[in-house]
């Protein structure tokens, strides 16, 4: 990291239903911090779903407003938690950033619970394309994790497994494993 810049963010990663925005809420309010959910960021600025970005203007285009959105939202001066895309890491100038700006912490699930939150979540099908165009959420879902999980990996400061816990018991966690952060 450069000495001029200091690491004010916690940015939260993970496949989508791992509880990053859902956390990075609980997160905020429990710190008095400030939050963004970076999809949405992206939908409010491009004032459309980013399900229609990707049938639109295909995933490249996409990925260039979400490395976009991404350096705005670092940009700013306050503490903030930030929840990420899945896919924001994916590009190296994003893992960059996100090492240099903020303490990153990957949100982890098994496939099938991902696959069952991801169904309980109305928005998700609306929102979110189709990754890989397969049928099956759970071999789209596996699919994509083989490749996304080393990515995750190279830039968490910390894992914290999400699995049949509160949002309380993941918060806590989380400032345990970051506690220089919270003084």
């Amino acid at each position: 990291m450069r000495e001029d810049v200091q690491k004010t963010k916690i940015i939260l990663i993970g496949y989508r239903a791992t509880g990053k925005s859902t956390v990075a809420a609980a997160l905020a309010e429990r710190w008095g911090f400030d939050w963004v959910d970076l999809d949405v960021w992206i939908e409010e600025t491009a004032q459309s779903s980013i399900a229609d970005i990707f049938a639109r203007r295909g995933e490249t285009y996409f990925r260039d407003l979400e490395e976009r959105a991404l350096v705005d939202v670092l940009a700013l001066p306050q503490p903030l938690v930030v929840a990420t895309g899945g896919g924001t890491p994916l590009r190296e100038s994003s893992r960059r950033l996100m090492k240099e700006h903020g303490v990153v912490v990957w949100l982890t699930a098994s496939v099938d619970t991902i696959a069952r939150r991801m169904l309980g979540d109305q928005t998700t099908q609306a929102r979110r394309p189709s990754l890989t165009g397969r049928k099956s959420p759970v071999d789209e879902i596996a699919r994509v994790l083989a490749v996304r999980e080393p990515i995750y990996r190279e830039i968490a400061s910390t894992t914290i497994d999400t699995e049949g816990r509160t949002v309380d018991e993941i918060v806590l966690e989380i400032a345990d494993s970051v506690p220089d952060f919270f003084v």
